[in-house]
């Protein structure tokens, strides 16, 4: 069975409390990735719909800091679905309420895996991309998985046929 990507998509808010941040009033990137891993693992849950665990965060670079006051929206998407995992994509914006304008925080890709009843992985449902910006994160998705299989160890290099160019010399 296929999803739509959008059927996926959660969107998370969060204020961002003084617990929230450190001595320069800026939200904590550890409470960030948190939230962001939760809001990724929901919309994973929901294209699988079944229990998943992270299998990878890609780089997260923070463009902006969220302050402390301000609010957190974390919109998370699955992009692509493979065997038994699924790329998410995730776009996060901080916002002061009072002053109402949102500014762009940062962006990132989780790995989830789905598990069946026994904690072993288990086949996803395929995705179905429609707009042109879910075609464009769908067609990307093999490259950067095949990237993390890299770097993880877990694929050599010239198999990765979408990544030829980047390791070999013609």
């Amino acid at each position: 069975m296929e999803k739509k990507a959008s059927e996926s998509v959660v969107v998370m808010t969060e204020l961002v409390l003084p617990n929230d941040t450190n001595n320069f009033g800026n939200l904590m990137g550890g409470r960030l990735m948190y939230w962001m891993d939760i809001a990724a693992a929901l919309a994973a849950m929901k294209h699988c719909s079944a229990p998943v665990v992270t299998a990878s965060v890609d780089n997260i670079s923070f463009e902006s800091p969220i302050k402390i006051g301000n609010v957190v929206h974390i919109e998370a998407k699955v992009t692509r679905a493979f065997n038994s995992s699924m790329e998410v994509h995730m776009k996060v914006w901080g916002e002061d309420a009072i002053q109402q304008y949102r500014y762009k925080s940062n962006e990132a890709y989780y790995t989830f895996v789905s598990l069946d009843p026994n904690g072993k992985p288990r086949k996803v449902n395929g995705l179905i991309p429609e707009t042109e910006e879910e075609k464009k994160l769908f067609e990307g998705a093999l490259r950067r998985r095949q990237l993390r299989l890299v770097l993880g160890g877990k694929m050599k290099a010239e198999d990765a046929d979408e990544l030829r160019a980047l390791f070999t010399k013609d």
